[in-house]
């Protein structure tokens, strides 16, 4: 594999959001986030204690953003596979159980077509828990 194959993150996430992430890092402990609706930019992942949340056998490991796993649920991601992510925060309450709601803000993410040389070199993902 080259090294370039390497450096083409699936998702990556602003200052604001890895600032908030370390923030709730410390109240909760290791965390992991889940991708499961939205069909657009704006989007909105949850934000878990990892533990709290089962990782199916359909769900896709994107990578990894501020030491947490991302994950996307399996028909998400056929829709949005051609696509970086980009994890930020926002001002306004989300739905959900996400922890970051009672802080007023919410996760979104934005998104960018991947390039044709960049499709190339992706790896395959895999489905389900990853260790």
């Amino acid at each position: 594999m080259r090294n370039e194959q390497m450096l083409i993150p699936r998702v990556l996430a602003t200052e604001a959001a890895l600032a908030l992430i370390a923030s709730l890092r410390d109240a909760h402990g290791p965390l992991l986030f889940h991708q499961s609706g939205g069909c657009c930019d704006g989007s909105s992942p949850m934000c878990y204690p990892v533990g709290e949340f089962r990782i199916g056998v359909n769900d896709v490991y994107l990578g990894e953003i501020g030491g947490c796993s991302f994950y996307m649920g399996g028909k998400q991601f056929d829709y949005w596979q051609h696509t970086q992510l980009t994890l930020d925060v926002v001002p306004g309450r989300g739905s959900g159980f996400s922890l970051e709601a009672p802080r007023g803000v919410r996760f979104m993410v934005r998104s960018r077509v991947f390039a044709e040389h960049e499709l190339r070199s992706l790896p395959v993902l895999r489905r389900g828990p990853q260790e």
